[in-house]
């Protein structure tokens, strides 16, 4: 195959898709997603049958255990893809939508009007529901898109594909608007984050590796997060009883995920008294524990903590802990070692949780809760189609606004500039 050639021919096609797409009424919109979503409800024995004909293949590749929980299609997940296709259908279109509309002393009319970004290109590993989420946000908005997902998820996001075919279709929408990159070929990435000509915004999703290649070597804009060193700050103002659930359901509810919890911090003033009890569940729950100094003297089974533990996002059961003088100690460990994903402080005290709120540079900050809700679908935002770190265009979940732009537009009855 000429993969330029190939990838080429999907970026003119994408491009005139999304000329059309950027038209279609929200009603299209809505009729495409409501029937993507009957359709994965009537093939769902099927995806879970693709499914595990890749999750085969990767037992035999040696995928590990956090890669192959992120690839893994069940039932529970088919119906999170169809909740999130429902949800997408049911948020208002913000396509056309005019704001700040305001008289100058000229007599003219300015005001700003949300509009697409037009073809984005996403490229993603292991789960094959962020076929569905991206199609879902980026038809919503009025974007084409071209996904390129992992090799090892092939049989099944080709499954998901050929059900977006048929809602597309449903709608008479064109089946262009929403294109999956046929070949394996890492070269049809090299192409895809180099074509300006046709492709607006490149959109990562996947290991440290991936979204740091493709920073380095994309020529078009992208919207990114490279890792997620979360933290969970107890402070000595805590309710134990919120503290325990919240720390456990950070690290534990699911461990290959950007948005659970790599370090822990807590307050020595309530150390002895919530570290031997969490230490207790973890224990059970097998998360391996590393920690400070005073961490483990309150712990007998934890291990010492390296520098290099407050850098690494774990994507495992392993969990680092250090306990810190307070809140200004917590602060400076999260300024030092966070990615800017997700930081959660558990405290019954209101001052110190605003100051957290103020101070803490990451996309989402949390009062007493679980980092874990740090996700699009959570947020109410239907589904997302990543999480930015970064501070221009968009932060945090990625969900319809995000994949949108502002355009300024001026009324005028005959005015001239005198």
């Amino acid at each position: 195959m000429d993969i330029k050639a190939y990838m080429q021919g999907l970026g003119l096609q994408a491009r005139k898709a999304a000329r059309e797409i950027s038209r279609a009424d929200s009603g299209k919109k809505n009729q495409a997603l409501l029937k993507i979503a009957e359709v994965l409800e009537i093939n769902q024995a099927l995806l879970i049958s693709e499914n595990q004909k890749d999750l085969e293949a990767g037992q035999q590749n040696g995928l590990d255990a956090a890669s192959l929980d992120r690839l893994a299609i069940t039932p529970k997940g088919v119906q999170a893809m169809i909740e999130g296709l429902k949800q997408v259908a049911a948020l208002p279109d913000p396509i056309g939508e005019i704001s700040d509309l305001n008289y100058r002393p000229s007599g003219i009319q300015v005001g700003q009007m949300r509009v697409p970004l037009g073809v984005i290109g996403i490229i993603y590993e292991s789960r094959p529901n962020v076929t569905v989420d991206a199609a879902a946000l980026c038809l919503k908005s009025g974007n084409a898109c071209i996904l390129r997902g992992g090799s090892e998820a092939i049989h099944s996001n080709q499954a998901i594909a050929a059900c977006i075919t048929q809602g597309l279709e449903a709608a008479d929408l064109p089946v262009e608007a929403v294109q999956i990159v046929a070949t394996p070929d890492r070269d049809a990435v090299g192409e895809l984050i180099t074509m300006k000509k046709y492709v607006d915004v490149i959109v990562p999703r996947g290991g440290k590796s991936l979204i740091a290649r493709i920073s380095k070597d994309a020529t078009i804009p992208v919207i990114k997060h490279l890792d997620g060193i979360c933290h969970v700050y107890i402070d000595d103002k805590a309710d134990i009883a919120k503290a325990i659930k919240i720390a456990i359901n950070a690290k534990t509810h699911r461990y290959g995920v950007c948005n659970a919890m790599e370090t822990l911090l807590v307050a020595d003033g309530i150390a002895a008294k919530v570290l031997p009890l969490l230490a207790d569940i973890y224990l059970e729950k097998g998360v391996e524990l590393r920690g400070c100094l005073k961490t483990c003297s309150l712990i007998p089974h934890c291990s010492r903590a390296t520098e290099e533990d407050w850098h690494t996002e774990y994507l495992a059961p392993i969990l680092s802990i250090k306990v810190v003088h307070g809140i200004d100690e917590a602060l400076a460990h999260i300024d030092n070692y966070s990615s800017r994903h997700t930081e959660a402080i558990v405290t019954e005290d209101y001052t110190r949780a605003r100051r957290f709120l103020r101070e803490v540079d990451s996309s989402s900050v949390m009062v007493n809760a679980s980092t874990r809700f740090a996700d699009g679908f959570e947020y109410g935002l239907g589904a997302e189609i990543g999480i930015s770190t970064d501070k221009l265009h968009a932060r945090g979940p990625v969900g319809l606004k995000g994949l949108t732009s502002l355009k300024f537009i001026v009324l005028g009855d005959g005015h001239i500039r005198q």
